[in-house]
C-alpha cells in the first residue's frame, strides 16, 4: 500500500472511531477559542497516527507563538464533547479562530507546520 493511500486509510479509521461512544470523560478542556487571541485548535487523539505526526509540530508552535496566538490540542477520544461541539467528522481537524472567536478556516487531516504558520500570518499573527 502506498504511503498516501495508507494515510487516507488511517484517517478514515480515525474518522470512524471518533464517532463511536467513548468511555472515561477527561477533565474540562481549556476555553476554546481563547478570548481576545487568534486560536488554532487541533481536535485529535494521542493514539491517532496523523495526530501523532502533528504532536511535535503543535508543541513547537505553541512555544513559538506564546502570547501571540493560542495553539490548543484537544483529545476527542478522551473527551468527545469538543468533537460534538465543533461538529467534526474525523481527526485530526484543525480549526482557526480570529481574536473575536469567529471561525476563519477548518481543515481535516494532517496539516504541515508551514501551512499552519501561513494561516496564522494570514490572520495577522506575527
Amino acid at each position: 500500500m502506498k504511503r498516501k493511500e495508507m494515510m487516507i486509510s488511517v484517517g478514515l479509521i480515525c474518522a470512524v472511531i471518533v464517532l463511536l461512544p467513548i468511555a472515561g470523560i477527561a477533565a474540562a478542556p481549556p476555553e476554546v477559542p481563547v478570548k481576545g487571541m487568534v486560536t488554532m485548535v487541533d481536535l485529535g487523539a494521542t493514539q491517532c497516527i496523523p495526530c501523532k505526526m502533528m504532536a511535535p509540530i503543535l508543541a513547537k508552535l505553541e512555544k513559538k507563538y506564546t502570547g501571540r496566538a493560542a495553539i490548543v490540542f484537544l483529545d476527542v477520544w478522551k473527551d468527545p464533547k469538543p468533537a460534538h461541539r465543533f461538529s467534526i467528522g474525523g481527526i485530526p481537524t484543525q480549526i482557526f479562530f480570529d481574536k473575536d472567536g469567529k471561525e476563519i478556516f477548518r481543515h481535516l487531516g494532517f496539516l504541515s507546520e508551514e501551512e499552519i504558520v501561513r494561516r496564522l500570518k494570514d490572520m495577522g499573527v506575527k
